[in-house]
């Protein structure tokens, strides 16, 4: 796991050797082992290296083929990395990594070698010859890659933090892209919130030459439809735990000390239960706990790390231990989101313990239909003929709805949408904030700009989606959502400013592939996850399985009335003095949700708390 960067300049030849030092020290926090550059002619590649394959310096990079033609810089982790080197015999190995597999194989097999890897990544390669550049980043999009290209230079890096410390770009706020922040916590790719830095997308390379970005998709997880040749559900079941077992397995590959997330749900249990079952002495799970027993899953994980005997390790998070450690975590975020500092939290006490990866459970929600909006959209679309064809009856039963709290006003907007299919549904049910209420907020005086991302994103695959049973629909609809926005984003940048590798088996496109062809009736969740649970069988203890769903969330709603008050009182007002908002409404919401105002949530109030610390801290105008 590392961080990258390049620049490809004609114009800036003398001062490519202080800029590509500044951005790659930006990012010494994802790789502190080891630092490579390579300059020459109008590139200038940088690399940090957090190492986790073949240790020794031959491994470090940028790193060059046997020929000589290609350079790479590579961040990631490529599971099946021996399967292919097998198929590279000619290939004069000097390494027993995978960098230099992926390599090898790019310079016998093309863009051709992305159908090839099991990992996450993103990489860029140089071609000497051909004096071309070529980006790609892996399917689901678990590791970052974001690119700059104004005036005939072009700058890419893990971190739209270290594109900024190249002093090229200017620092000004793409208001599109806020507008998606503040609905969904987090920007939409392939838009950023930077104006003219964007994202390379999940699943896509670019080639860049003579000044020309060309884009190409590889994987498209809209295209993976593919009727499964059995109908037993005992067979589906043996096969979807040979697939997880297999996922597991593949990420325990590494010449370093491994670990878990334990937050003693479902998705964490089943990782931890199945690291145990392939390789004992890799098992050391983490949890943190609360005093607040509502948000406490402690017992929980303290059952399971009993039951598989792994080494566990529980932290006790008091309100002054978040308070001491929250300006070292917003400083983390290399974008604003609302979520991800419980991931930050558990990966600092992981790296503490000397651990360098960890397994962590995240993405089993989104595959095996965990999420109550599975169950509501699927009872919708049963009773699509009725729900279509009354779109004017829903209107004026909606226009009579109070909008008293965040629940009523989602039931409006979703009696007001055209009709039941994904693209209209998903995007209010992931909304923080729904239009109407960022309208308010914003006032008069601004005009609120909207992106649409996510929903210019879905209109343009429905058919495609449509494809598939209604289950898998939604579970595709998160994958270009809030998984990639949110979930994976927050995973990998707050692990990595932990210096920490974090590896997620749900996300193996193997297991993803065969789930999302499963039909409903064998998917339906009649109670939680029910076709992962059968499909692991004795491995889930029943406490596990059937208590009531919590998710890894901090006690924000009792710290912000409390002992965070101060802190975000502050943020906020600094927050109103920017002249895109009304500052006097948002210090009314603020006051309306002290006052327990339930159309108010904790969520609805951080994500501006957030954003604020991270405007100001990177001077972003």
């Amino acid at each position: 796991m590392c961080g990258i960067s390049g620049i490809i300049s004609k114009k800036d030849s003398a001062s490519l050797s202080s800029v590509i030092e500044r951005i790659n020290g930006a990012m010494a926090h994802r790789g502190p082992d080891a630092d490579g550059f390579l300059v020459e002619g109008p590139l200038a590649f940088g690399h940090r290296r957090l190492s986790i394959l073949d240790l020794s310096s031959a491994a470090n990079q940028p790193f060059t083929d046997a020929t000589g033609r290609y350079v790479m810089v590579f961040n990631g982790e490529i599971y099946n990395f021996s399967e292919i080197r097998a198929k590279l015999p000619e290939y004069p190995f000097k390494t027993s990594g995978d960098t230099e597999v992926v390599i090898a194989a790019f310079a016998k097999f093309g863009p051709a070698c992305l159908d090839m890897l099991r990992g996450m990544f993103a990489l860029a390669i140089w071609d000497r010859a051909d004096h071309s550049l070529f980006l790609a980043r892996d399917r689901f999009g678990v590791k970052p890659l974001y690119y700059y290209k104004q005036d005939g230079r072009f700058l890419f890096a893990s971190e739209i933090r270290a594109l900024l410390a190249s002093g090229w770009i200017p620092r000004n706020l793409n208001k599109p892209a806020l507008t998606d922040y503040l609905k969904y916590q987090a920007f939409i790719s392939p838009i950023t919130i930077i104006k003219n830095i964007f994202e390379v997308p999940a699943g896509t390379y670019m080639i860049l030459k003579d000044d020309s970005l060309e884009e190409k998709v590889y994987w498209d997880i809209t295209s993976q439809r593919d009727d499964l040749q059995e109908n037993d559900i005992h067979v589906m079941h043996k096969r979807i735990k040979e697939l997880l077992f297999q996922s597991v397995e593949r990420r325990l590959v590494s010449d370093v000390p491994l670990g878990a997330f334990l937050s003693g749900g479902i998705d964490s249990s089943a990782v931890v239960a199945i690291m145990s079952q392939v390789n004992r002495s890799a098992t050391n799970a983490f949890t943190i706990g609360f005093g607040e027993e509502k948000y406490n899953e402690l017992p929980y994980a303290e059952l399971v790390a009993r039951k598989y005997k792994v080494n566990h390790t529980s932290i006790l998070l008091k309100p002054q231990d978040f308070l001491d450690n929250l300006p070292q975590a917003l400083n983390a975020m290399d974008t604003p989101s609302g979520d991800g500092l419980n991931t930050y939290l558990v990966s600092q006490s992981i790296r503490k313990s000397g651990i360098t990866v960890a397994l962590s459970g995240i993405g089993g929600d989104e595959l095996f239909a965990g999420y109550p909006f599975f169950r509501q959209f699927y009872n919708v679309k049963k009773r699509r003929g009725l729900f279509d064809h009354s779109f004017g009856m829903r209107k004026l039963v909606s226009s009579f709805l109070p909008s008293s709290n965040q629940k009523m006003m989602r039931i409006k907007s979703l009696l007001e949408t055209p009709a039941s299919d994904i693209a209209d549904f998903y995007p209010i049910f992931r909304q923080i904030q729904n239009p109407g209420t960022l309208r308010k907020l914003v006032g008069k005086r601004s005009q609120l700009e909207q992106a649409n991302t996510l929903e210019k994103k879905l209109q343009e695959k429905q058919k495609a989606i449509e494809e598939f049973d209604l289950f898998s629909q939604v579970s595709i609809a998160d994958y270009l959502g809030y998984t990639q926005s949110v979930l994976l984003k927050d995973a990998d940048q707050m692990s990595m400013a932990s210096s920490l590798e974090l590896r997620e088996p749900f996300f193996d496109n193997d297991l993803v592939e065969y789930v999302l062809n499963i039909p409903d009736k064998f998917k339906f969740p009649s109670y939680p996850k029910k076709l992962l649970v059968e499909s692991l069988g004795d491995l889930l203890p029943p406490e596990i399985v059937f208590r009531k769903k919590q998710g890894f969330v901090l006690p924000y709603d009792i710290w912000m009335r409390n002992e965070l008050k101060q802190f975000c009182e502050k943020k906020l007002r600094q927050f109103a003095e920017r002249e895109y908002f009304d500052g006097g409404e948002l210090l009314q919401y603020w006051n309306k949700y002290l006052k327990f105002q339930s159309s108010i949530r904790w969520a609805d109030i951080w994500i501006f708390v957030v954003l604020e610390h991270w405007l100001e801290q990177n001077q972003v105008s």
